[in-house]
């Protein structure tokens, strides 16, 4: 007998949405719901018609097959995740498949509560990867598509209450749907959110939307329904918002049925309430009131009821502004996907947590659901914990955009996704904006989707950045935003001061984060914040999305894996893995990993960088002999902050006291006394006022740090390091104390360098490097192998001069090294004088090794985290000590890391206190790790490294900026190392 729903053949046929599925609403029916999650016979066939065997495994829902038991010998086919960011995994075009298509098939016994008789019974699968097909007791009962939406199904006709029944879901991987969810990241297959069954009156709540006003007025309206069909006479609703008793709207005349909002089958009721001095929501005040909303029969009996956690807000777009209640607001944001590196897609609400406290610590106040709606459990976070969020429908087309845009086969698609996002989603305080999806270019299916959502609701902006493109000012596209992706900073403000402005420009994706980058952010933000019409926008992206690998069997480690990293590091034998690494021929490498925080949520150096930049508190230089100190909050005071001063001396302690934060409103600026009287010694001095919360927040014990602006009080005096020795011999130091010993090749002889300090143009690629064109560039001149060669050594008095040249493919650096006996040591004085055809290299300075020993980093500079040219805004200056081998940033692909810029000093020292000790003319930039450049660009993962027993620095004269070119602008031009004659001297002291 042929199966019906096979028979439809969905995974082939964009027209069919669904099947048998109940409308989307946002009434909440996670109360008394049963959870089907836990183990479920599982089959992995090779095609969605390939018969179901005999033989069963087990698997956990949810869960992503692709990383579950992969290695099952019951399995018909292998199918291990995949990573390409914009072609399909298949050549089929829209809307075919591939004949080889993965389909899981779960079953499972469900005992029916005896007490569920009578009532209306539902099953809830939270979300199948891509089309999901169900099955009762071998009865057909639906169908659904959209890989990150619920999709609910009544069951009451076929499962009996106080009975078992078996629950067969079948999920097919590849089909039409698949052509427009080609979003950026891992392809997985299977039920990746829970499982549930519930019941409810046949009298039911079939849908609840709320408008929650800033001056306090609220609506509420019901749709009513009955399973039985007709609806029974004399039902009501009622609704209470934290103890205050809401009205019945006096326009909705139940008992008039004439009314056209009553019908036999569907009713309709308003509520409502002005809430007296009204706690108004913001992402910086996220107040919520508890609302309950009751379904009545004739006698006053609750037959259902639904609960919400509700904020009152308002948004709008005045001109060319982004208002929250009232107030142009900048977006700190973040591009989010649901991610785990042990369960794919599927997330827990203690992971989700864990991602938005983070992210709130960081400054960010803002999320972009990259790019589908994400897990419910996000927005209830995101409401408490205070995030704006721009919630966006599952559609990318990334690969057939073009096609599919205008393609009247995918109408039903594109307004079926979006729609049930708005409706699923639609009273979240935290929600701002719709989105009607990503990179599917622009077409009527997008203006049919757009047409939908403001019809429904009137009271949030919609964007779209496909739209968009085609003018940031056309009146006429479906985007109310200006929301381009990786937009040059100049064309924004171009465009802000053009006086063609007619929306709020706020990207919805800027300074993509692969490896080491985030370069100019803090450029950025100083023009966002002081050009009107730009408002800020969203990082690319949250996660670098490693998936924990076994070396030796390649396989993903799956839920078993916890324990096995730390730190952003993994454990030996284990490694993460990016595009390529599960054997895939087709892939994009490690464009997957592009996040602010490794795959186990580490932070990376970035997310100091933003946390600086979105601090909401700013110290401004002096006015009248005292410190401009400013609030840069939209929405609140200092209230919930304290303060402490530290004062940072170059040649002195670390001086503290405690700071009274002043009284100041948002926006707000006064002028603060200095708090210490500055020592007449000591030299360079910085001030720093660390702030942190004074209470237990939500989202930050009391204590926790929330940013640290600092300024100059004392700039250094440029002094001469030292007045040289002559030639003095010092017993057991000959040659370091007061004699310059050189070798055959003029290179200096210490008995603490394992390779004497040489010239360095190189440096380890950055994925920015790599796919911006500057490694390739930087090769095919030969930086990577250039050969020095001695042209001279002349002793001049007390100083000796060594002259070599550094031939590369094209061109030839000349070198001199003047090296000076002083009192401790060596000072070195340098100059490197490149051609004109080396433009624009990685760095120009100084590189050398230490012998085994040093472990230990002591420097005054800029810190502790890594800091960059074009990102250093996030590392206050002052004396800072860490190991070595927490120096080094274990970014994905190994590459260019653990620099600290403006570094002015600093000790390396050995257990024992021996070392070295290293002053500079200026402040440099500065790296102590366990690799050369060479070790780094010679793998692809951080496994298959193995540190140096000695330490590898380097000092730099000029360091390349980072940029963000793997995907957007590269660093501007003030950040790039020119030709010509580069100058810089540093002193070598043994401990």
């Amino acid at each position: 007998m042929t199966d019906p729903l096979l028979a439809l053949r969905p995974w082939k046929a964009p027209e069919v949405t669904s099947w048998g599925r109940l409308p989307m609403n946002a009434v909440d029916r996670r109360s008394g719901a049963h959870s089907l999650d836990g183990d479920w016979r599982f089959q992995l066939l090779s095609a969605p018609d390939a018969p179901v065997g005999g033989a069963w495994s087990s698997t956990t829902v949810p869960g992503v097959w692709t990383m579950q038991d992969t290695d099952d010998p019951l399995r018909a086919t292998v199918d291990l995740p995949q990573y390409l960011n914009i072609r399909m995994p298949y050549t089929e075009f829209p809307p075919l498949s591939p004949a080889d298509n993965p389909t899981g098939v779960y079953e499972r016994e469900v005992d029916v509560p005896a007490e569920w008789a009578g009532r209306r019974i539902v099953l809830q699968v939270g979300a199948a990867e891509s089309v999901l097909l169900v099955h009762v007791d071998g009865r057909p009962v639906g169908i659904s598509k959209d890989s990150h939406l619920a999709a609910e199904f009544d069951l009451s006709g076929v499962v009996r209450p106080g009975g078992r029944s078996v629950v067969r879901l079948t999920v097919v991987k590849w089909s039409d749907a698949s052509h427009i969810e080609d979003q950026d990241h891992w392809w997985h297959g299977g039920i990746t959110r829970s499982v549930l069954l519930y019941a409810t009156d046949p009298l039911h709540l079939a849908d609840v939307s709320v408008r929650a006003a800033a001056d306090g007025e609220l609506q509420v309206d019901c749709q009513v329904r009955d399973a039985g069909g007709a609806l029974p006479e004399g039902w009501y609703v009622s609704g209470e918002l934290d103890g205050l008793a809401l009205t019945q709207d006096a326009e909705f005349d139940l008992a008039n049925a004439e009314d056209e909002r009553v019908s036999d089958f569907l009713g309709e009721a308003r509520l409502r309430a002005s809430v007296p001095e009204v706690r108004t929501w913001t992402a910086e005040t996220p107040e919520l009131y508890g609302l309950t909303v009751r379904l009545h029969r004739a006698d006053g009996s609750v037959a259902d009821s639904s609960r919400h956690r509700i904020g009152f807000r308002d948004v709008a777009i005045v001109g060319r502004d982004l208002l929250v209640n009232g107030e142009r607001i900048f977006i700190r944001g973040v591009n989010r996907h649901d991610f785990h590196p042990l369960m794919g897609r599927t997330v827990s609400a203690d992971d989700m947590r864990a991602d938005l406290v983070l992210l709130k610590r960081f400054g960010f106040n803002a999320i972009r659901t990259a790019h589908y709606p994400n897990d419910p459990g996000l927005y209830d976070l995101a409401d408490e914990i205070g995030f704006y969020v721009v919630d966006e429908a599952d559609i990318e087309s990334h690969d057939h955009a073009h096609e599919i845009a205008d393609d009247p086969r995918y109408l039903n698609a594109f307004v079926d996704r979006v729609s049930r996002m708005v409706l699923r989603d639609k009273n979240h305080p935290s929600i701002i904006i719709w989105s009607l999806g990503n990179e599917s270019d622009y077409g009527a299916n997008h203006d049919a989707a757009a047409g939908w959502v403001r019809r429904h609701d009137t009271t949030r902006p919609l964007q779209y950045e496909g739209a968009a493109k085609r003018g940031w000012a056309d009146p006429k596209v479906a985007s109310d935003i200006a929301c381009p992706m990786y937009a040059p900073l100049e064309d924004c403000v171009a465009h802000a001061l053009s006086g063609e402005q007619t929306k709020p420009l706020i990207q919805c994706e800027y300074s993509h984060a692969m490896g080491n980058s985030n370069g100019t952010l803090a450029d950025h933000w100083a023009a966002i914040e002081a050009t009107p019409g730009l408002q800020g926008g969203f990082i690319w992206e949250f996660w670098d999305h490693g998936i924990l690998q076994g070396v030796n069997d390649g396989r993903p480690v799956g839920r078993g894996g916890a324990g096995l990293y730390d730190n952003g590091v993994t454990a030996p034998g284990y490694r993460w893995a990016y595009g390529g690494d599960f054997g895939e021929k087709d892939h994009d490498g490690a464009f997957i990993a592009d996040g602010v925080v490794f795959p186990d949520r580490t932070p990376k150096p970035v997310m100091y960088e933003h946390r600086e930049l979105a601090a909401p508190v700013r110290l401004q230089g002096f006015r009248h002999e005292g410190l401009v100190l400013s609030n840069h909050q939209h929405f609140r005071g200092l209230e919930w902050l304290a303060g402490e001063w530290q004062l940072s001396l170059a040649d002195g302690p670390t001086l503290t006291a405690t700071a009274e934060l002043p009284d100041l409103r948002p926006g707000e600026t006064t002028v603060v006394p200095v708090p210490f009287a500055l020592p007449e010694d000591g030299g360079e001095a910085w001030l720093t006022l660390r702030v942190t919360t004074a209470e237990d927040l939500p989202w930050a014990p009391r204590g926790t740090e929330v940013c640290a602006p600092q300024v100059r009080l004392r700039a250094a005096v440029p002094t001469r390091d030292a007045e040289p020795l002559g030639h003095v011999e010092t017993p057991g130091h000959g040659n370091t104390a007061g004699h310059v010993e050189l070798d055959d090749d003029g290179l200096l002889v210490h008995p603490l360098l394992a390779a004497a300090p040489t010239l360095s143009l190189w440096r380890a690629p950055t994925d920015n490097d790599e796919l911006g064109g500057m490694a390739l560039r930087w090769r095919t001149w030969g930086l990577d192998s250039l050969v020095r060669k001695l042209v001279s050594v002349r002793r001049d008095g007390d100083g000796t001069t060594v002259f070599s040249e550094y031939a590369g493919a094209t061109g030839v650096v000349r070198h001199r090294q003047v090296f000076t006996p002083v009192e401790g040591g060596i000072r070195i004085d340098e100059q490197a004088e490149l051609p004109e055809e080396f433009d624009d290299v990685a760095r120009v300075g100084t590189v050398f090794e230490t012998v085994a020993g040093p472990d230990q980093l002591k420097w005054f500079g800029q810190g502790p985290w890594e800091s960059y040219p074009d990102r250093s805004g996030g590392a206050p200056v002052g004396h800072h000590s860490l190991p070595v081998d927490e120096l080094f940033t274990p970014y994905l692909r190994p590459q260019e890391s653990g620099g600290r810029h403006g570094v002015r000093s600093f000790t390396l020292s050995a257990p024992d206190a021996t070392g070295l000790a290293v002053t500079l003319d200026e402040p440099r930039q500065v790296s102590v790790t366990r690799y050369r450049a060479a070790d780094l660009t010679a793998v692809a993962h951080h496994d298959e490294l193995v540190p140096r027993a000695g330490c590898v620095v380097h000092l730099d004269a000029a360091h390349r900026g980072l940029g963000t070119a793997s995907c957007g602008p590269d660093t501007f031009p003030s950040y790039l190392v020119a030709p010509g004659v580069h100058r810089w001297s540093w002193t070598l002291r043994v401990l």
